[in-house]
């Protein structure tokens, strides 16, 4: 009897922890990073998911003092040039410090690369001006 309540108390929990997680999907089609002055960043939601395994290796949960306002948002949607508060982090260091040797982006292609996989490290091969 005790399994039975525990099974339907899983199943009534359950999509209520998972459920936002369970209804997102990523975008099919390439979206495009607009902003940084030496180009644009055509990103491939697709491909990253197959290396990342789970959207919530780059994206975070909302903070509190700027919940979501919906269960998909743009990165742009809350982070700024500049930052406008509560949000502190701008646009570019939600990516990757100014001069790119540190943040989300770089680090996970330096880790690509260091387990012998192929990842672009350098600005020229993400940003690019034709990207539109």
């Amino acid at each position: 009897m005790k399994a039975t309540k525990l099974l339907v108390l899983g199943f009534l929990i359950g999509p209520l922890l998972c459920g936002g997680a369970l209804a997102q999907t990523a975008p099919t089609a390439p979206i495009v990073l607009k902003g940084a002055p030496i180009g644009a960043v055509k990103f491939d939601h697709t491909a990253h998911l197959k290396v990342a395994g789970k959207c919530e290796i780059c994206h975070h949960s909302s903070k509190p003092q700027k919940p979501l306002k919906a269960p998909q948002e743009a990165c742009t949607d809350c982070h700024t040039n500049p930052a406008a508060q509560p949000v502190t982090t701008k646009l570019q260091a939600a990516f990757h410090n100014p001069t790119a040797t540190t943040g989300l982006c770089i680090d996970c292609h330096k880790t690509q690369n260091n387990q012998g996989k192929a990842a672009p490290v350098k600005c020229a091969d993400c940003h690019k001006k034709t990207n539109t």
